[in-house]
């Protein structure tokens, strides 16, 4: 009997949980951070928080790309093309 309160106890934590990590990321993202709705549905902000770090991920590959342009551009050293490769490096 007590193995299943604390199931159900679990479940309960786990749903506060999960209910405070989509208030944080509805508070992160730009597209519903603006609108006037103070409450969207857990499934909406988890569509935004997909297209947004997807919108993301093709704002990194552009920005790498014209980084690369600009360093082939540059008249800089191996050694310095490779210190600040290294540095950009994740």
């Amino acid at each position: 009997m007590s193995g299943h309160r604390s199931s159900r106890a679990s479940k309960f934590t786990d749903q506060n949980e999960i209910n405070e990590l989509v208030s944080r990321l509805q508070v992160l993202l730009p597209q519903l951070n603006q609108r006037n709705n103070s409450r969207q549905s857990m499934s909406k902000i988890l569509q935004e928080t997909c297209c947004h770090i997807k919108n993301l991920q093709k704002e990194v590959e552009a920005l790498s790309e014209k980084l690369a342009k600009l360093m082939d551009s540059m008249d800089i050293s191996d050694i310095e093309r490779r210190a600040l490769e290294d540095f950009l490096q994740p």
